[in-house]
């Protein structure tokens, strides 16, 4: 039986957060597939295209590495590939109450899926999607935040 894992998120952008978490998550799955999850109550920063597009270049030299994206629930999703697990990382103590709810939800809705959590290493606790996007807004410099596959100009208003 294929161990597959979703890591569901918005990915707008992908910062070396996510990246530290699917490299060692990578071990404890057969496949990884990192999935955009599409909100319509929320406006993206990135198209879809490009955000896949940085995803596909990140890991271009990871085989067990796959994409993609999804509108509805994230375990209805997962069914559809066929994933019995759920990848999340926590930063802090919000983060697990917030995690454990959905995870909770998750199980019920998913019929029995497990949600892996991984503890942010500390050196990337401090960094969210939400966070650089402010700092790309406001015309600063996130290139320490982000993977050297994004590159990303600062915004000007």
């Amino acid at each position: 039986m294929t161990k597959i894992a979703v890591f569901p998120g918005s990915f707008d952008p992908i910062t070396v957060g996510h990246v530290d978490l699917v490299e060692r998550a990578l071990p404890l799955f057969d496949k990884v597939v990192i999935a955009v999850g599409l909100n319509s109550q929320k406006q993206s920063l990135y198209s879809l295209e490009q955000r896949l597009d940085w995803l596909a270049q990140v890991f271009a030299n990871e085989p067990k590495v796959e994409t993609g994206y999804f509108q509805n629930l994230t375990a209805h999703y997962c069914q559809t590939i066929g994933a019995k697990y759920l990848l999340r990382g926590l930063r802090n103590a919000s983060d697990f109450d917030y995690e454990k709810t959905i995870s909770q939800l998750n199980n019920i809705i998913g019929s029995g899926f497990e949600t892996i959590f991984l503890i942010s290493q500390p050196g990337y606790s401090h960094i969210s999607s939400t966070i650089v996007r402010e700092i790309i807004k406001g015309g600063g410099d996130a290139s320490p935040f982000l993977p050297p596959q994004v590159r990303i100009k600062p915004m000007e208003f």
